[in-house]
């Protein structure tokens, strides 16, 4: 990382309110997790966000000495009605916060855009080395009455912030929603990374074919809330790190893995628990080697 700047790792995006089966209220929001697991991979991290600065700020209690906070004031905090897990998961909005500034300031290694709710900004200055996106907040429509999800194409807005990505990872459920942004992110020489769950997760690289690689097994599944966003932001980090994609992919895969195997925020591992998993797959012989390439 570039020790020059203040953070190694900012995500922007609403930190949310997921109001689970039992009624427990938990943090949530790619901003979150994305942002924890960085700073468990010893990077120096900083979430900005948007909501109720009272409310937030005792949600991330538990997580303040890992990382550093601001929050834009808002009339409310996204909240989110979580029923559900992985396919079967389904969200309901309660509240929310609002769009975010048009552009922001930055002074960060990773800048990690992380919308829930079409609330990104669509510019930023100062200075970033690496730019990721995950882009299916900005492909999912809340604005049914009844506050259910679609999910819905992208802002033709967005593809400006995907010409200056070096990284995208979206899932397979928005893969159709963010074609064109895909497009346009490849073509300009992101990688792309399409996960799936326990299926193949596929790589779309500017230079070279597409590339599909399996996930290995988790056994023990406790609770994958956030998962994809822990995969993301190990992604990012190896990426900008120097990592090919595959590896990188590899890394992200293990990182979700070890998420999944405990309950809440907590159970999101550091570099140890990351290289544990790496070994007990490489030992266990488990999946294709990286690479192969896809239909």
């Amino acid at each position: 990382m570039n020790s020059g700047l203040h953070f190694d790792y900012t995500a922007v995006g609403h930190v949310t309110v997921d109001v689970l089966a039992d009624g427990s209220r938990r943090p949530g929001g790619t901003a979150f997790y994305s942002a924890l697991q960085a700073a468990r991979l010893g990077c120096r991290t900083l979430i900005l966000t948007q909501g109720l600065p009272g409310e937030i700020e005792e949600l991330l209690a538990p997580y303040r000495p890992e990382i550093e906070l601001q929050i834009q004031p808002a009339a409310a905090t996204t909240t989110l009605l979580t029923r559900g897990a992985g396919a079967a998961r389904t969200q309901r909005m309660l509240a929310w916060a609002g769009p975010m500034a048009d552009e922001v300031a930055v002074d960060s290694a990773i800048l990690h855009l992380a919308p829930v709710a079409r609330e990104s900004p669509q510019s930023w200055h100062g200075t970033c080395d690496f730019v990721g996106l995950t882009p299916q907040g900005l492909a999912r429509d809340w604005s049914d009455p009844d506050g259910e999800v679609k999910v819905t194409p992208t802002d033709p807005a967005s593809l400006s912030i995907a010409r200056h990505c070096q990284a995208v990872v979206v899932s397979e459920h928005e893969r159709s929603s963010c074609r064109a942004l895909l497009r346009e992110a490849v073509a300009a020489g992101a990688v792309a990374a399409i996960t799936a769950g326990a299926a193949p997760a596929t790589i779309l690289l500017a230079d070279g074919p597409t590339l599909e690689l399996d996930v290995p097994t988790v056994a023990d599944v406790v609770d994958d809330l956030g998962a994809g966003d822990v995969f993301a932001a190990a992604f990012f980090i190896a990426l900008a790190e120097g990592a090919r994609a595959e590896r990188a992919a590899s890394f992200a895969n293990a990182a979700a893995a070890v998420r999944m195997q405990g309950a809440g925020a907590r159970a999101i591992g550091d570099r140890a628990a990351i290289a544990a998993r790496l070994d007990a797959v490489a030992n266990a012989g488990v999946g294709r080697a990286p690479g192969r390439q896809g239909r």
